[in-house]
Formats: C-alpha cells, sequence, structure tokens
C-alpha cells in the first residue's frame, strides 16, 4: 500500500468509506481518443495507471482498499493494449482485493451500507454521480428498516488538498527531475532560436527532447509567443515565423512519473537584447529574484502577491507606463493594464495544484508558506502593440520569467535555477551556440 493511502486511511473518519474514481479517456473525434492521463487525486492514492477504475477505502476495516478495474479481455488488449485486470490490481498495485468494474453497481449497497460518512467528490464523473445518488435516493425510505446508508458525504479532497500541498522528499525528487528535463529543454531553445524559424519548430524541438529525457510529455500546453504574441497570457497557436528584433516567451514544462515543472523564460530571436527590451526585462527580473526571496516561511500567499505588484507598480513608473503615487495606483488597479495575473501558484500533480490559499472560508486569511510547498513565481509586463498610451519604444514587448520554488525550513530551493535567466548569461549561450552550430555546419 502506497504511503499516501495510508496517510489518507488515517485522515479518515472512523466508520467511514470513500470511493475515488479514475479518469476515463476522453473522446479526440469519432473512435480515436486524446492520449490517457490519469485523475491526479486517484494516482496520489492508488498508483493506478488505467482508466475506468473506481478505489473503495473503508476507514475501519483490516482490508481497506478495494479496487474495481477492467478485466483482462485478450481482444481488447490485442487492440488496445496490455490491462492489469484483477490479478494485477492486487499484486503490483497493493489492492487487499480487486473485482471487475462491471461488478461496482451491484456491490454498492454492500460497500456503503453500515457507514456513517462517504468521501466522494461530485461532478467529476457524471455516471458515477447518478449511480450514487440513485442508492441513496432508493434507500431513504428503507433507512429505519433494513438499509443503512452513509447520512454524510465529505468531499475528500479537504483531506488529499492538504497532502498534496506538501511534498515528501520523494516527490520532491521527481519534481526535481521534471523541473531539470524542462530546463534542459529551454537551454535548447536558447540555444536553437534564430530568426526565420517558426514558433511551432521550437515547439517541437523542446517536446521532443523532453520525451527523449524520459518525461511522460509537457505537463501543459506550450507557449511560445514571438513578437507581440509575447504579450497574450496563454497564447498557444505557436504557428507564427519568429522575427529578427523580436523577443520570444516560452512557457513549457516537462511532466515525469505525473509531476509537473513550470517554467517561462523570454529571450531575443537573434540572440541580442535591444535598450528597450533589457530595460522592461530587467525589472521583470529585479521583481522575480525578490519574489523568489519572499517565497519562504512566515511570509502568505497574499503578501507575496502585494508584494510583487508595489514591485512592478514601481518599475512601470520608472518605464513611463505609470505616472502617479504608489500607493495610488495599486488602489486604482492601475498596474493591471499591464500586470494582470498572480505572481505564482501552487505545483505538483496538476501544474496550477491543489491545496487552499487561505486558512478559512472567508478568503481573508492568507496561507503561510511551510516546508515541503513547492510554488511558481512568475511576475511579468506586457504591453500591448496598440498601447499609444505607452512609450513607443515598449509596445508589443511582454516578458514573464518564472522558476519553480520548494520551500524548505531554512528558506527556499529553486528547482529550476538550471535555466539561465541572467540576460547577459542567456546572450552568452545563444551566441555561443549558434557559433558552434555555425562552425559544425561549415559556415
Amino acid at each position: 500500500m502506497r504511503a499516501q493511502l495510508k496517510k489518507f486511511i488515517e485522515a479518515m473518519e472512523p466508520n467511514s468509506v470513500a470511493i475515488i474514481p479514475a479518469a476515463h479517456e476522453a473522446t479526440r473525434s469519432y473512435d480515436t481518443e486524446f492520449k490517457f492521463h490519469q485523475d491526479p487525486d486517484f494516482w496520489y492514492l492508488t498508483g493506478f495507471p488505467e482508466p475506468d477504475a473506481i478505489a473503495v477505502i473503508h476507514a475501519s476495516s483490516k482490508k481497506p482498499f478495494t479496487l474495481y478495474v477492467r478485466p483482462r479481455d485478450p481482444v481488447m488488449e490485442t487492440w488496445y493494449g496490455r490491462r492489469q485486470g484483477t490479478e494485477g490490481a492486487v499484486k503490483n498495485f497493493g489492492a487487499d482485493r480487486a473485482f471487475s468494474i462491471e461488478k461496482f453497481e451491484g456491490d454498492l449497497g454492500k460497500l456503503l451500507d453500515g457507514h456513517d460518512k462517504l468521501y466522494y467528490r461530485f461532478a467529476l464523473d457524471r455516471k458515477l454521480d447518478d449511480t450514487i445518488l440513485n442508492y441513496l435516493s432508493n434507500q431513504r425510505l428503507r433507512r429505519l428498516k433494513t438499509a443503512y446508508p452513509p447520512h454524510t458525504i465529505v468531499d475528500p479532497t479537504i483531506i488529499t488538498g492538504e497532502m498534496r500541498l506538501h511534498k515528501s522528499a520523494d516527490e520532491v525528487k521527481l519534481m526535481q527531475r521534471a523541473a531539470d528535463i524542462a530546463c534542459e529543454a529551454h537551454i535548447l531553445a536558447m540555444k536553437s532560436v534564430k530568426p526565420g524559424m517558426n514558433e511551432g519548430q521550437v515547439e517541437s524541438l523542446m517536446e521532443a527532447l523532453m520525451r527523449d529525457r524520459g518525461a511522460n510529455g509537457v505537463s501543459y500546453n506550450s507557449i511560445i509567443g514571438g513578437g507581440d504574441n509575447a504579450t497574450i497570457l496563454h497564447y498557444v497557436e505557436n504557428n507564427m515565423p519568429l522575427k529578427d528584433g523580436d523577443l520570444i516567451l516560452i512557457d513549457a514544462g516537462a511532466e515525469y512519473q505525473g509531476y509537473a515543472s513550470d517554467i517561462t523564460r523570454t529571450f531575443p530571436v537573434n540572440g541580442k537584447y535591444t535598450k528597450a527590451q533589457r530595460e522592461v526585462y530587467d525589472v521583470v527580473l529585479d521583481t522575480q529574484i525578490q519574489c523568489i526571496e519572499y517565497t519562504k516561511s512566515g511570509n502568505t500567499v497574499k503578501a507575496r502577491q502585494d508584494f510583487s505588484i508595489e514591485l512592478l507598480t514601481e518599475g512601470m513608473k520608472k518605464l513611463g507606463l505609470l505616472k502617479g503615487k504608489t500607493k495610488d495606483l495599486i488602489k486604482k488597479k492601475s498596474y493591471m493594464k499591464y500586470y494582470m495575473h498572480g505572481v505564482g501558484h501552487y505545483l505538483g500533480l496538476d501544474v496550477h495544484d491543489a491545496g487552499r490559499y487561505f486558512t478559512d472560508q472567508t478568503a481573508k486569511n492568507s496561507r503561510p508558506f511551510a516546508p515541503g510547498m513547492v510554488l511558481t513565481v512568475e511576475p511579468g509586463l506586457y504591453i500591448p502593440p496598440d498601447d499609444k498610451s505607452a512609450p513607443a519604444k515598449y509596445r508589443g514587448i511582454g516578458i514573464r520569467i518564472e522558476d519553480d520554488v520548494l520551500v524548505t525550513k531554512d528558506g527556499n530551493v529553486n528547482l529550476t535555477a538550471g535555466v539561465p535567466k541572467d540576460p547577459d548569461e542567456i546572450e552568452s549561450i545563444m551566441n555561443n551556440g549558434k557559433s558552434k552550430a555555425a562552425s559544425r555546419s561549415g559556415k
């Protein structure tokens, strides 16, 4: 049994049961599917990689972990790949018992009956929602006679979210590997980018390297934005040519054994920042460095966001993007014209990972950073190309710099420090990489 599952069971209320479903395959078109991605909570607790499974966890049982899985089927396995079946679920994934998924609905009564609480998250699996609700509804009239279904339903993410928020040493190792792979891909991009390339070519180079280094793939759709495209926060078309004199913003991460990395770097297509690009870049970089330092135990999520806003507002004034007193500009949220997102988010099995950002339901008490948390630090400035109120030299410049930071007892560790962000170092890598490539080609 996985350590995470043992900890989850310990956190459950006595005489309770949890039902945690796996993800289903998603249809891409007609009879083809997208590449399967397991539900992160199900993966976290069970490690079982297949779709259409259900974990049933009994808090007070000597054999608490039951898996319902797809049965072995020679024909289906010939067409679509091997299955663990019930035997593999027990042998390879620590289930105390395993049954064919077709038996789940018929077993639901004996699984739930006699338990006070059911841990189940609605709205993830509509069909399973209906199955559970129909059973509970049908038992209402029988409750005081022969049936004793759970009287309380609790969202299990109350437990799993808190567990996933604080990474174990083993999880940190996996996240560091995901970060290292993504760092290498970003460095490859720096060495390879040149005017005339297409954004999509950069994307394919990076993603091929990630897979070659053992990643499952990307941890989210890569953002490869050249020129004005860098001012679009979630630009994913990645199909435009890269122009001499423009910047390229690359926001791309690798997924390794389910864990995500998330890195952004912004650099010149031709290997040399212009004076204007460097001025904006330095404001963002200075903010990012200070916000990384701020990401440590004792400080809070909201305080860090406010800190980033103050720093960038001062920077915008310095650049001539904003005018006025800093406090007034912040109060009026004038900064949101050029900085409209948060300075970071939790990172783990999801790129925007589980865990609450506030310690109560009023959203007033911001959560303090604690050892084991991993967060991104990603300030940015985005100056629209048609913004006539901005100095002309800055129009169309979009810059974001992002690292993944692990909070520790004594401070923090930058998991993505392996990819440069100092502009002089970036220029050196780009130009040395290009000169070596030219030498190899005989030019």
